[in-house]
């Protein structure tokens, strides 16, 4: 559950800070805590997150329609979390997005448990979203631009991302160095021989276990290179 991330906004100190233990008690650590509309609108504007709980009554605007800007972005849960307890405020909740309503006071051991249902959900549809590439001993995910090899994630970017990648769509398929200067620097005028032999040397020193003999991406005289996935 660690990987859930959780925005909490209640305009009470107290009730943010009680969510907050609650859950770090189940397993939830990434949390971040707001107690006003415009501090939480400063949260989902620089970080997603994998579940929302709202407040809806707050001293500068509502959860409401801070779950109706949610939507505009994100599919993860929202949950209300307030006083409110009539049956048209709880429409009302369900009609702005709303996944799921509790009503003050609550059990806390519900709100863990519907809270873990909620992102185990979620997560699961996630990451069958996610597109991922895996080769044994190193995987690219394309989704969060992260390669990892032997278990160890590191961040892949720019033009090193995207040729791998290309190499990945591609498995076992020799590429030309046209193709590969096409696609990835979108030119076809004029073919640097020696940009491509630094990108490709940078992605064996990542992806293979002995570079000057690499296994995976293989130099395929005269032609260009391919990803290779099967032994010779």
């Amino acid at each position: 559950m660690e990987q859930a991330k959780i925005l909490v906004l209640d305009d009470e100190q107290a009730i943010g800070d009680m969510v907050d233990i609650i859950l770090r008690k189940e397993g939830f650590f990434e949390i971040d805590v707001c107690i006003t509309y415009r501090e939480a609108e400063a949260f989902i504007l620089k970080r997603s997150y994998d579940l929302y709980i709202l407040d809806i009554m707050l001293p500068d605007g509502t959860g409401l329609e801070l779950a109706e800007q949610i939507r505009k972005q994100s599919d993860a849960p929202i949950f209300f979390l307030t006083a409110k307890t009539s049956d048209a405020d709880k429409l009302r909740g369900f009609m702005h997005g709303a996944d799921d309503y509790i009503t003050k006071p609550f059990n806390p051991m519900e709100l863990a448990a519907r809270v873990k249902v909620q992102t185990s959900r979620y997560l699961s549809a996630v990451n069958k979203r996610r597109t991922l590439y895996d080769f044994g001993q190193f995987q690219l995910d394309v989704d969060a631009a992260e390669l990892i090899v032997n278990g160890v994630t590191t961040q892949i970017l720019g033009k090193q991302f995207h040729l791998l990648k290309l190499f990945c769509e591609h498995p076992n398929q020799v590429l030309s160095k046209e193709q590969l200067y096409q696609s990835v620097w979108g030119m076809d005028s004029f073919i640097d021989d020696n940009t491509i032999m630094v990108h490709i040397r940078r992605l064996r020193e990542k992806i293979e276990i002995n570079p000057s003999r690499p296994f995976y991406l293989k130099t395929v005289r005269g032609i260009g290179y391919k990803l290779q996935t099967e032994g010779e």
